[in-house]
């Protein structure tokens, strides 16, 4: 069974993304974000609503929110949603 995204799976999610998968994270910030400027992104918090992300554009860091198209239920729907998301942004890059 998946843990509910407390404080403390927040933590554990985020240095997962920003420790193995930088990438992704600022593919979020770019797509999601609408920050086709940012140069890095970090992960600060995710939620049951959306993720919170620190982005370096044009020499400024930035506080941007990104929702979710559903509310979390636990951290395994974090982690497919995350997935999910990183895939069709990766997906419509390609096409654009």
């Amino acid at each position: 069974m998946s843990d509910p995204i407390t404080p403390t799976v927040s933590d554990r999610i985020c240095k997962h993304m920003n420790d193995d998968h930088a990438s992704a994270v600022l593919v979020y910030a770019q797509v999601y974000g609408d920050r086709r400027d940012a140069e890095a992104a970090q992960m600060q918090a995710i939620d049951p609503q959306g993720m919170d992300l620190s982005v370096q554009a044009n020499g400024e860091t930035l506080k941007l929110r990104i929702p979710f198209d559903h509310q979390l239920q636990d951290s395994e729907d974090a982690h497919q949603t995350l997935i999910a998301m990183v895939k069709q942004a990766r997906s419509a890059a390609k096409e654009a």
